[in-house]
């Protein structure tokens, strides 16, 4: 886009406000998708890491806010906004933004790929707000507990499948970049933000650190005692599941790195609950090569 119009500013500041009005922290963005704001501490030497504690706009998803007032402050100091972020992971809503790109030069379906997860961990995405963007991909907007937190990820889930979670931001809805206008999906406007799925959220978070009995933290469950309930998850499978909780238990012990510690221990259960040894080692092969080509 080649010029900024005051109707496309305009705009933007009621985009914002009408976010903000709904509990979401908001900030100007421009036409390239990043902060309108240039940062208080640009040029200093040595280098000024500060997130807002100088009490001066220019930090990015640090200056989010939904004071109207304040929201207006922020555009009337940056005229040539032409759309708004919405910062993740924030009180009261703690989004958490799942970000599907379209790529099909490099052959990426990021839909197909989430679906995919989701019948590989027995999930499934609620109906809930969905933006769409320029390149035709789209933003599910999904909200967080309080107790987590969400970090951002790029390609971590899935090629194509990026989150925005605490310290991140979406573009909101109404904002015009350089490569069109992000808009809301029909059908999705009265929707509230839905709760992240709890088997999706667990993806999401990296794993505690357990503590051991001496209440001293950043120690290793004993490894007589790891994947006790990955065991007792399989061994509760009914027809119709075993494959499933295999594959998902599987998955689950190779990403906290103990894969093969357990694959006995799992095939064991499975063929408990009825599967053949053969396939409870394939399902277990096939948790290793997805785990490991995810890194």
């Amino acid at each position: 886009m080649a010029t900024i119009d005051r109707q496309t500013a305009t705009l933007a500041l009621a985009h914002a406000l009408a976010a903000a009005g709904r509990g979401l922290p908001v900030f100007p963005l421009s036409a390239t998708k990043l902060p309108a704001l240039r940062s208080p501490h640009h040029g200093e030497q040595p280098p000024v890491h500060c997130r807002g504690e100088c009490g001066l706009p220019g930090h990015g998803v640090h200056d989010a806010t939904t004071d109207p007032a304040a929201v207006r402050a922020l555009f009337a100091a940056a005229p040539r906004a032409t759309g708004y972020g919405i910062a993740c992971g924030r009180a009261p809503h703690r989004l958490v933004g799942i970000d599907l790109d379209i790529d099909t030069a490099h052959g990426n379906d990021s839909v197909g790929a989430l679906q995919q997860l989701a019948l590989q961990h027995l999930f499934t995405i609620p109906p809930t707000i969905t933006v769409l963007t320029p390149s035709g991909g789209r933003h599910l907007w999904l909200t967080g507990p309080a107790d987590t937190t969400v970090p951002n990820s790029a390609g971590r889930l899935a090629p194509g499948i990026d989150v925005r979670g605490s310290g991140g931001y979406l573009v909101g809805p109404g904002s015009v970049t350089a490569h069109g206008r992000y808009r809301l999906a029909p059908g999705t406007a009265h929707l509230p933000p839905a709760p992240c799925p709890r088997a999706l959220l667990r993806l999401l978070t990296p794993p505690r650190r357990e503590s051991t009995p001496s209440g001293h933290p950043g120690k290793e469950t004993p490894p007589g005692r790891r994947g006790e309930g990955l065991i007792q998850f399989v061994l509760a499978a009914h027809e119709g599941q075993r494959n499933t909780r295999l594959f998902w238990a599987a998955c689950r012990a190779y990403e906290h790195g103990f894969g093969d510690a357990l694959a006995d221990a799992l095939t064991a259960a499975a063929v408990r609950t009825g599967l053949t040894e053969q396939e409870a080692r394939a399902a277990i092969a096939s948790a290793e090569r997805l785990t490991r080509g995810r890194g």
